[in-house]
């Protein structure tokens, strides 16, 4: 089992940043891809970021690359998500998720991954 927390979230205006953190603890952080995801009012939860269980490779949806950057700590067990000139369709749930030596495109799908956080709100206003 792996359990994971979010936190960092909270209220912006647009343009502005805000950094997520996601505190994992369980088995061996160093083997799990680690995701964020997010979720809108009445919408599906959407693939945001993921990165590599070494932290060498990243892959990001269309609508936040170059904007959102992801990181990971394996000493500190924790995976970031920097979040710079947000917008408000940025508004959402954000999710920390992880799964076992997984990559590919796969791992932009919410069923490729064994664990999920709780979630953080990000809102971002104009």
């Amino acid at each position: 089992q792996v359990q994971l927390v979010e936190s960092g979230g909270g209220l912006v205006q647009a343009g502005g940043s805000l950094r997520l953190s996601c505190a994992a603890s369980g088995r061996t952080f160093s083997t799990y891809t680690m995701g964020w995801f997010r979720q809108a009012p009445g919408k599906e939860r959407e693939f945001v970021a993921a990165i590599i269980w070494s932290g060498v490779s990243t892959t990001y949806a269309d609508s936040v690359k170059g904007r959102f950057t992801i990181s990971r700590d394996n000493a500190k067990e924790a995976v970031y998500l920097q979040m710079s000139s947000l917008k408000r369709e940025d508004t959402a749930v954000y999710y920390c998720c992880a799964v076992g030596l997984r990559w590919g495109a796969a791992v932009r799908s919410t069923s490729e991954y064994d664990y999920w956080g709780q979630g953080t709100q990000v809102t971002v206003s104009s």
